[in-house]
């Protein structure tokens, strides 16, 4: 093992300016489970780059707990949301606490809110559908927001400042977001407010119910008993923030891809591929780009031997790109099968709104397809500042109007 291998991967500037991807790539080829000093969080940590690896850390509950923490900026400070919260939970706890929100997000229950969405997405479009430059990231932040309002019930003058407060939660790192004191209080703010946001809604519903999700929850039953009120925010804020630091990012990094390439008319002429291609985008952004967990007992991986209580984080980006499960990984193949992809994560903690994020992403691209025949980059792409997200806060796009091309 060495730690000369990478580059420093607690740094926000290797993924806001560097190539991450190559240090994963080296990594997994050369260190596949590697030292990562951190003198100023926690002592250090395990970086696991491997498929192989990455899946045994998130699916081995038995040797590497959720309970201290799940995200890098939590190390060495312990979870307060341990046991709490469904990241941060392990089964059967996790299990039980998850039934109703499964439930709820079910594709069945789904469907019925889709034209909502789908309106909602063309809402997103709206500024370039006569082919006039608009940035693309800024529209897509607003993407989780369109698919959690019609079932969440979130008003929409209140989008704009739950965005804001979900990416202090998890872009804590990067100036844009950061308040003036730094990580700590930025982080601070912004989860105390969502959490009281949603304290005040849930309440709210429970006075005078609607149809909503969250009306649903308060009424929903497991085992015989009823989920507290306490749950059922701690589930409101789970989706808030599962959703608006991610989803966004697939569509983005999809269309920076392929924007002025003509795979973006092969994808968009080829119906029968939708869902391919958006496994494809998911593998190829793999947004939530890394997440921790804690060793219970000595284990091995890889042949390197990890202590009891060791610090472990499991690069979900990088074992996405592992050739040894996916050839040719670094080419966006919108007609890759298997895919086998990490981004949900896998096991007890695969993503719990992963049918919303699919739904949101096919109604999402079938009207991007519909509204234009081309995209390109057309100004400096700006990325996210962040060790956790990897992402874009600036990506200025001009389309060509299908109906144009079609007059044409």
């Amino acid at each position: 093992m060495s730690t000369g291998t990478a580059g420093d991967l607690t740094d926000p500037a290797l993924y806001s300016q560097g190539e991450p991807h190559e240090v994963w790539r080296r990594l997994r080829e050369h260190d596949p489970v590697h030292w990562q000093p951190n003198s100023g969080r926690g002592g250090g940590y395990w970086v696991v780059t491997r498929y192989a690896d990455v899946e045994r850390v998130l699916h081995d509950y038995s040797a590497f707990t959720s309970e201290r923490g799940t995200l890098l900026n939590l190390l060495g400070r312990g979870d307060p949301a341990a046991g709490k919260q469904l990241a941060a939970t392990d089964p059967p706890h996790h299990d039980r606490a998850r039934i109703p929100l499964k439930q709820a997000l079910a594709v069945k229950p789904l469907a019925s809110f889709s034209d909502r969405i789908q309106a909602g997405i063309r809402d997103l479009l709206a500024p370039g559908a006569d082919g006039q430059p608009f940035d693309f990231a800024v529209a897509m932040a607003r993407l989780p927001l369109v698919a959690l309002s019609p079932i969440l019930g979130l008003p929409a003058e209140d989008h704009e400042r739950l965005i804001r407060l979900a990416m202090m939660s998890t872009a804590e790192e990067d100036p844009e977001f950061q308040l003036p004191g730094g990580v700590e209080p930025t982080l601070k703010r912004g989860h105390r407010e969502i959490f009281a946001y949603f304290s005040d809604l849930v309440r709210a519903r429970l006075r005078d119910p609607g149809d909503d999700l969250i009306s649903v929850l308060a009424e929903t039953e497991v085992d015989g008993e009823p989920i507290s009120t306490g749950s059922v925010i701690s589930n409101c804020y789970s989706m808030l923030l599962g959703s608006a630091g991610t989803l966004p990012h697939v569509p983005i990094a999809a269309i920076v891809e392929l924007a002025g390439s003509p795979r973006y008319e092969d994808w968009a002429s080829h119906p029968e591929l939708l869902d391919s291609g958006i496994e494809e985008a998911l593998r190829w952004a793999t947004p939530a780009s890394n997440f921790m967990r804690y060793a219970l007992q000595p284990v091995e991986l890889s042949g390197v031997r990890i202590a009891e209580g060791d610090a472990v984080v499991a690069y979900l980006a990088s074992a996405n790109r592992d050739a040894e499960v996916f050839p040719d990984p670094d080419v966006f193949d919108i007609r890759r099968r298997p895919n086998r992809h990490l981004a949900f994560g896998v096991g007890h903690h695969y993503c719990v709104g992963s049918h919303l994020a699919r739904l949101a992403l096919r109604l999402l691209f079938t009207e991007l397809f519909a509204t234009f025949s081309s995209i390109e980059v057309v100004g400096g792409i700006e990325r996210m500042h962040s060790t956790f997200l990897a992402g874009f806060k600036r990506v200025p796009v001009a389309g060509v109007p299908r109906r144009a091309t079609v007059k044409g």
